[in-house]
């Protein structure tokens, strides 16, 4: 099967395309610079051009199009303007895909889509929706808008909301990456009061769980996630007992978030059932593989010639 996979070089795109080049499938991926991903042919572009949308999709002449390419910086993209450009930019791929011939598209979306306030397990199927960011709203317009053309014009659309993620290459700021960036460098992490309830998953298992999606025939809004929750105090417990013991966490060191829900956590029922995946590791083997993987590369760069 021919794919074409936007944000291929991206935090989870990178292991959706290699989930995908692992099952034996043609893909293709788009890069906003040149580089070099092992099985894959990049198409370098940018996605807010229409002309970049259609050569992509003339080299790759893809049967499916997985779409994860968006601005996620972390600490600005929740309200940042340029979540309305890549809104515009996912229906305009939408469009010129079901134009060319396209059978089946599938889109990242969030779990901030969802109404937050019940803390109840978030369903596909009974949770309302009520995002209240840019970033979320946009998300949620561009689903609704490709899932009603979908319907108009017969190709399959599926939507895969993605909950909370750790993993390799993580930004050093993000709560897993900076528990153990801290305590690798000798200094303590500092810690809300840690009794918020998420649904965490290793970002290669989303990666590999997108790829299923993709590959299935399954429509409509997917939880991509664990489906476990977890106390943010029990996770930085569980990073800690990775690290061996080193450190301290110093919880209420930092103050919790005003309105900040109390729980979120997935129904994956539809991503189990469904789609058929199931990560073949659990969350404290994947922690203690980050724990590794941030070892090895804050030892490279302090070996690294200035």
């Amino acid at each position: 099967m021919r794919l074409l996979v936007t944000g291929g070089t991206g935090f989870v795109g990178r292991w959706a395309a290699a989930a995908l080049v692992a099952a034996g499938h043609e893909v293709f991926v788009t890069s906003r610079s040149s580089v070099t991903i092992p099985g894959c042919q990049v198409i370098v572009g940018n996605l807010f051009e229409k002309e970049t949308i259609d050569t992509a999709l003339d080299i790759a002449k893809p049967e499916v199009l997985l779409h994860l390419a968006w601005n996620v910086e972390h600490g600005k993209f929740w309200h940042a303007a340029e979540n309305l450009d890549w809104a515009a930019a996912t229906i305009r791929l939408v469009a010129s895909a079901q134009k060319m011939g396209v059978r089946r598209m599938v889109c990242a979306g969030t779990c901030m889509e969802y109404d937050l306030s019940s803390n109840l397990v978030c369903s596909e199927a009974t949770t309302a929706i009520n995002p209240n960011t840019l970033y979320a709203v946009s998300k949620d317009a561009t689903r609704r808008i490709a899932d009603e053309f979908a319907s108009v014009s017969g190709f399959e659309f599926a939507w895969g909301r993605l909950f909370f993620l750790f993993g390799p290459n993580e930004h050093p700021n993000r709560l897993v990456s900076s528990i153990i960036t801290s305590l690798l460098a000798g200094r303590p992490a500092l810690m809300s009061s840690g009794q918020q309830v998420r649904d965490f998953t290793d970002v290669r298992d989303a990666g590999e769980a997108f790829a299923a999606l993709a590959l299935s025939n399954v429509r409509g809004e997917v939880n991509i996630a664990s489906g476990q929750a977890l106390q943010l105090r029990e996770l930085a417990h569980e990073i800690h007992a990775a690290m061996g013991g080193i450190g301290e966490l110093r919880f209420g060191a930092l103050p919790d978030r005003p309105n900040e829900p109390a729980r979120i956590v997935a129904d994956i029922i539809r991503l189990r059932d469904e789609v058929g995946f199931r990560p073949i590791k659990s969350i404290r083997e994947r922690l203690s593989e980050t724990v590794e993987w941030w070892r090895n590369r804050l030892a490279s760069e302090s070996v690294m010639p200035s």
